[in-house]
Protein backbone atom coordinates (compact mmCIF):
# COMPACT_ATOMS: atom_id res chain seq x y z
CA UNK A 1 0.00 0.00 0.00
CA UNK A 2 1.09 3.63 -0.90
CA UNK A 3 0.89 6.00 2.48
CA UNK A 4 0.85 9.34 1.94
CA UNK A 5 1.22 12.36 4.61
CA UNK A 6 -0.04 15.49 3.96
CA UNK A 7 2.00 18.47 5.82
CA UNK A 8 0.00 21.21 7.41
CA UNK A 9 -0.17 23.84 9.43
CA UNK A 10 -3.07 26.52 9.63
CA UNK A 11 -4.50 24.55 6.78
CA UNK A 12 -1.63 25.55 4.43
CA UNK A 13 0.12 22.12 3.04
CA UNK A 14 3.66 22.62 3.70
CA UNK A 15 4.91 19.27 2.45
CA UNK A 16 4.39 15.80 1.77
CA UNK A 17 5.86 12.36 2.21
CA UNK A 18 4.69 9.76 -0.14
CA UNK A 19 5.94 5.87 1.22
CA UNK A 20 5.54 2.54 -0.37
CA UNK A 21 4.49 0.56 -3.72
CA UNK A 22 0.83 -0.17 -3.76
CA UNK A 23 1.40 -3.88 -5.82
CA UNK A 24 -1.81 -3.42 -8.13
CA UNK A 25 0.03 -4.99 -10.89
CA UNK A 26 3.48 -5.54 -11.62
CA UNK A 27 5.98 -3.17 -12.20
CA UNK A 28 6.40 -1.39 -15.36
CA UNK A 29 2.14 -1.93 -15.11
CA UNK A 30 1.03 -0.09 -11.91
CA UNK A 31 -1.34 2.53 -13.08
CA UNK A 32 -1.89 3.24 -9.08
CA UNK A 33 2.01 3.73 -8.40
CA UNK A 34 2.48 5.32 -11.73
CA UNK A 35 -0.59 8.21 -11.02
CA UNK A 36 0.87 8.48 -7.71
CA UNK A 37 4.57 8.72 -8.75
CA UNK A 38 3.65 11.77 -11.70
CA UNK A 39 1.63 14.04 -9.80
CA UNK A 40 4.32 13.70 -6.52
CA UNK A 41 7.14 13.91 -8.99
CA UNK A 42 5.36 16.82 -10.67
CA UNK A 43 4.93 18.85 -7.28
CA UNK A 44 8.49 17.89 -5.82
CA UNK A 45 10.04 19.37 -8.72
CA UNK A 46 7.70 22.51 -9.64
CA UNK A 47 8.33 23.26 -5.79
CA UNK A 48 12.43 22.82 -6.21
CA UNK A 49 12.91 23.06 -9.80
CA UNK A 50 10.49 26.00 -11.07
CA UNK A 51 9.41 27.86 -8.13
CA UNK A 52 12.96 27.76 -6.47
CA UNK A 53 12.03 27.77 -3.41
CA UNK A 54 13.61 26.82 0.17
CA UNK A 55 12.86 23.33 0.80
CA UNK A 56 13.94 19.84 2.00
CA UNK A 57 13.64 16.94 -0.99
CA UNK A 58 13.90 13.73 -0.43
CA UNK A 59 14.03 11.22 -3.00
CA UNK A 60 14.77 6.57 -2.49
CA UNK A 61 13.00 3.68 -3.91
CA UNK A 62 9.89 3.95 -2.85
CA UNK A 63 9.91 7.11 -1.12
CA UNK A 64 9.55 10.68 -1.73
CA UNK A 65 9.60 13.32 0.51
CA UNK A 66 9.12 17.68 0.15
CA UNK A 67 9.47 19.64 2.89
CA UNK A 68 8.70 23.56 2.61
CA UNK A 69 10.48 25.96 4.83
CA UNK A 70 8.63 29.00 3.69
CA UNK A 71 5.28 30.31 3.21
CA UNK A 72 4.52 30.86 -0.48
CA UNK A 73 0.62 31.39 -1.95
CA UNK A 74 2.06 29.47 -5.41
CA UNK A 75 3.56 26.56 -3.50
CA UNK A 76 0.09 26.64 -1.47
CA UNK A 77 -1.42 26.23 -5.16
CA UNK A 78 0.14 23.82 -6.32
CA UNK A 79 0.33 21.66 -3.13
CA UNK A 80 -3.51 21.97 -2.50
CA UNK A 81 -3.79 20.54 -6.47
CA UNK A 82 -1.74 17.55 -5.50
CA UNK A 83 -4.00 17.05 -2.52
CA UNK A 84 -6.94 17.08 -4.45
CA UNK A 85 -5.38 15.00 -7.06
CA UNK A 86 -4.14 12.21 -4.57
CA UNK A 87 -7.63 12.41 -3.07
CA UNK A 88 -9.01 11.25 -6.29
CA UNK A 89 -6.58 8.53 -6.42
CA UNK A 90 -6.65 6.92 -3.35
CA UNK A 91 -11.21 7.73 -3.71
CA UNK A 92 -10.65 5.40 -6.58
CA UNK A 93 -8.03 3.20 -5.37
CA UNK A 94 -8.27 2.49 -1.41
CA UNK A 95 -7.05 -0.40 -0.98
CA UNK A 96 -3.78 0.54 -2.42
CA UNK A 97 -3.35 4.08 -1.33
CA UNK A 98 -4.28 5.79 1.77
CA UNK A 99 -3.95 9.32 2.50
CA UNK A 100 -3.10 11.49 6.16
CA UNK A 101 -3.22 14.87 6.64
CA UNK A 102 -0.34 15.75 9.96
CA UNK A 103 0.35 18.65 11.65
CA UNK A 104 3.97 20.30 10.71
CA UNK A 105 4.57 23.76 12.14
CA UNK A 106 7.00 26.16 9.75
Amino acid sequence: MIKIYIFKDKDKINGFQVKGHSYFAESGKDIVCSAVSAVTQMAAKGIDEVLKLKADVTKQDGYLQVLLFENNKDAHMLLTTLEKSLEDIQNQYPKFVKMEVKERCL
